[in-house]
């Protein structure tokens, strides 16, 4: 089993291979790739140092599954030849997900839309992975009618350069700074890059990728995208609107029921979700569940993830041990 990371070096390709190993995928071969500025550095993968390749080298060794989390542009240019080759990209950028022949998978929600014949696969972004863990078997159970979310977005999503700016900040440093406005002790309601209807490009994936991942561009879901000093998690204020009534013990019981949620939610405790107690877990954990009065069938959630680990990279690696286990690739 070869295994390619494109992006090794980044905050989730590092991420990636930790997983790997966390979950003891059967990795024979490790082929680590980046850019020209890490290319020839040293990786250590499973107590074994490895050389860090190039995607033009990468590409020739004909891994069997390519996990890519190098950005959009470098998707686009090396995805396609990778699996001209027979590889089997999981793809963490943005470059394939609004693809119609691509799917766009969370294996415990949409696994079963993949083929043998879809040798690229798209990751979905963080915030959508861990809203639609949530609303799936609600979507199932009670139809739902209309989404309004806010995200409180941990810099991590921005990799490691938002890191570096939160850090840099923190400690009095002027650093190179990717955000517009210092993020330290400040929250952005700005996470991307702003279309001409005035929604940021965060914004737009939570909305057309929920719809595509549930199977229902008729749902009407609108989205407010923050940037918090925060590094532990991705956390949603989440409202929906049911078609069909339902009771608040209903819900919970739907979500505990579901692989990979936990209700935590004993609020006369002070016991919620939060990203520090969600920080290195691939659970997606859903608190202060409560209906909203205001409109019939109403429900408030809030949902809080590691966006680097269910949000990115334990998601793509769930979707690599599906090809392994429905046999799309050998050990």
């Amino acid at each position: 089993m070869r295994v390619a990371i494109v992006g090794i070096t980044g905050l989730v390709g590092k991420k990636m291979a930790e997983i790997l190993e966390e979950r003891n995928f059967p990795v024979n071969e490790l082929i680590p790739v980046a850019s020209e500025k890490s290319a020839g550095k040293k990786i250590v993968f499973k107590n074994r140092e490895q050389t860090v390749f190039l995607p033009a080298e990468a590409v020739e060794f004909k891994p069997d599954i390519a996990l890519f989390s190098a950005g959009s542009a470098v998707s686009k240019m090396w995805a396609p030849r990778f699996a001209e080759n027979n590889t089997y990209v999981i793809d963490n950028s943005s470059a394939w997900r609004m693809d119609e022949n691509i799917p766009l998978v969370v294996p415990e929600i949409n696994a079963s839309e993949i083929r043998p014949r879809h040798h690229i696969i798209a990751n979905p972004n963080c915030s959508t992975i861990q809203l639609v863990m949530a609303l799936a078997p609600l979507h199932k159970a009670f139809k739902i009618k209309r989404v309004v979310v806010a995200t409180y977005q941990s810099v991590t999503g921005s990799g490691a350069k938002g890191l570096l700016q939160l850090t840099d900040e923190q400690q009095g440093i002027t650093g190179e700074r990717i955000y517009p406005h210092s993020i330290h002790m400040n929250v952005l309601p700005q996470a991307g890059d702003f279309s001409d209807e005035g929604y940021t490009t965060e914004e737009l994936k939570l909305i057309n990728e929920t719809r595509k991942i549930l199977n229902d561009n008729s749902l009407k879901i609108t989205a407010t995208a923050v940037r918090v000093p925060v590094t532990g998690g991705h956390s949603e204020a989440v409202n929906v609107e049911f078609e069909k009534p339902f009771t608040v013990n209903e819900v919970k019981e739907l979500l505990n029921e579901t692989p990979g949620v936990a209700v935590t939610d004993e609020p006369e405790k002070s016991i919620y979700p939060m990203p520090l107690t969600a920080k290195d877990k691939d659970t997606v954990f859903v608190g202060r569940i409560r209906k909203d009065f205001s409109v019939g069938n109403g429900l408030n959630l809030w949902i809080t993830a590691d966006n680097l680990r269910k949000g990115a990279a334990t998601n793509a690696v769930q979707i690599a041990e599906y090809l392994l286990d429905s046999g799309f690739v050998n050990k």
